[in-house]
């Protein structure tokens, strides 16, 4: 089955339909420009229908057995574990990512629908005391009814399931906006796990558009409740301003900065692999990514020479071949924007420790060394296999060059004594943050978000129940209250 050919559409209360655009959006694959897909773009007329159909569905969904809600997401992790290598393979053509890699995102998908099938289950109510007598305090937990999700490219099997699974197991419809570099991948095969799963038609609703074609439509109609939102800081201003002043909650998951940072004890070695790992998984392409691999300057010629060794080794090209670790990255204007980054930091004084050519989209991997401490690279996300390595003189500096950062999403430190690495992580100003262990961490049970530019709200486990719900007290008086006055 090509998944490209027969989920290109936009769906909308259980039916793939064509959009009302009068142009479209190209699915091209990243690597040799291959033609995937042509999907004519939906206007803010389908944004309507497929906000409307989750609305009218939600209510009876609401009111189902959450042990019936429980057995469509059972079915759909059944289908996702049978559909592996399928969904692995248009993972590799859509996003260019390797074959580990995709690997990696259908397992982590798994294990968050197994999440969602425990979460439909877990709302519960409470009886809380009142001041009053004879009064019983009822608190109940509701879905918010419709929820909005924006998904991003790099991970986007595994972004859009992570809102999608929760949202629908505890009641909830959905309506989502893939990313435009991930329209199947991110869209239209979420919805056909869910449709062959038995899921009644309007829950679950796909709208493969563009902000010049809809404008703030998506955020901004009366339907949804919440917008989960993953992408960049710029973006997600425009999206919380937004979402704000119609009064929706929001849950942002955006841009970050990280750190890995390599303490005079670490273990060197180590700290060089997992510091491959959080700069170049999926070319660098991942929020998490270690931007900045900071390490102690008595320690920092024996890192240094292990490292860019290692870097200078990578295989970069075909994500197809089983040699390969750096495949393309998104698109033509991302390599030439990495490219010039590179250029303009070299220009500024920073020196190339390893120098990566670009090729098409390739970009091979990067190590810049002796940037200066205002240069603008340190301050910002670098989707690209790009690695600024600095040195510092002691723990309080390196906490320094950690907090000093717009955005506090993940980070790493390393370190022989465990417990100092525990102190030092609780000294830093984000979301998450590791100890012996790399900046990329994803996982069902546990909250992930950031601080600062890097989101609000969080995701996975009681967070996603939190995001995904609402309270309601009801207070029944048993007798007669004595009213004063």
């Amino acid at each position: 089955m090509s998944y490209f050919h027969e989920l290109a559409h936009q769906y909308i209360d259980g039916e793939w339909c064509s959009g009302g655009g009068s142009w479209d959006i190209i699915d091209f694959n990243p690597f040799n420009g291959e033609k995937l897909a042509a999907i004519t773009v939906a206007t803010a007329r389908e944004v309507d229908r497929a906000y409307r159909a989750a609305e009218r569905a939600q209510r009876e969904w609401a009111a189902t057995n959450p042990y019936e809600r429980r057995a469509v997401l059972e079915r759909a992790l059944r289908i996702t574990g049978e559909r592996t290598e399928q969904i692995v393979e248009a993972i590799v053509d859509e996003l260019g990512g390797t074959r580990p890699r995709a690997e990696y995102e259908v397992r982590a998908a798994e294990e968050f629908l197994r999440e969602a099938v425990r979460q439909a289950l877990r709302p519960a109510g409470r009886l809380l005391p009142s001041v009053t007598d004879g009064k019983e305090n009822r608190l109940y937990r509701l879905p918010v009814g419709v929820v909005g999700v924006i998904s991003a490219f790099n991970f986007p099997f595994l972004v859009t399931m992570k809102s999608v699974a929760p949202a629908l197991a505890l009641g909830n419809a959905v309506v989502v906006k893939p990313h435009q570099a991930a329209p199947v991948v991110g869209g239209g095969l979420v919805a056909k796990i869910f449709e062959e799963a038995g899921l009644p038609a309007g829950l679950l609703n796909i709208v493969i558009t563009d902000s010049a074609e809809i404008g703030d439509a998506f955020i901004a109609h009366p339907v949804p409740k919440v917008i989960s939102f993953t992408g960049s800081d710029r973006v997600g201003r425009h999206v919380a301003a937004t979402a704000a002043g119609l009064f929706k909650r929001t849950v942002l998951e955006l841009s970050g900065n990280s750190a890995l940072v390599v303490l005079e004890d670490a273990d060197v070695e180590y700290a060089v692999r997992a510091a491959l790992f959080s700069r170049f998984l999926h070319q660098g392409q991942v929020s998490m990514a270690a931007n900045r691999i900071l390490v102690d300057r008595s320690i920092a010629a024996e890192f240094t020479g292990l490292f860019t060794a290692e870097v200078a080794a990578l295989e970069a090209g075909d994500p197809r071949d089983p040699r390969t670790r750096i495949g393309p990255v998104v698109n033509a204007f991302q390599a030439d924007a990495l490219a010039a980054l590179v250029d303009r930091a070299i220009a500024d004084g920073a020196r190339a420790l390893v120098r990566g050519r670009t090729r098409g989209n390739v970009v091979e991997p990067t190590v810049l060394a002796g940037l200066a401490p205002d240069s603008p690279l340190l301050d910002q996300e670098i989707l690209g296999p790009v690695a600024l390595l600095m040195t510092f003189d002691g723990e309080e500096e390196a906490v320094r060059l950690v907090n000093d950062s717009p955005y506090g999403l993940s980070g790493a430190v390393h370190t022989r004594d465990t417990e100092r690495g525990v102190r030092f992580a609780r000294r830093i100003t984000g979301g998450m943050f590791h100890v012996n262990d790399s900046t990329i961490h994803d996982e069902p049970l546990v909250a992930f978000g950031g601080e600062k530019l890097s989101g609000v709200g969080r995701l996975n486990g009681e967070a996603a129940v939190e995001a995904f719900t609402t309270q309601k007290w009801m207070s029944i008086q048993h007798g007669r209250t004595v009213f004063p006055f």
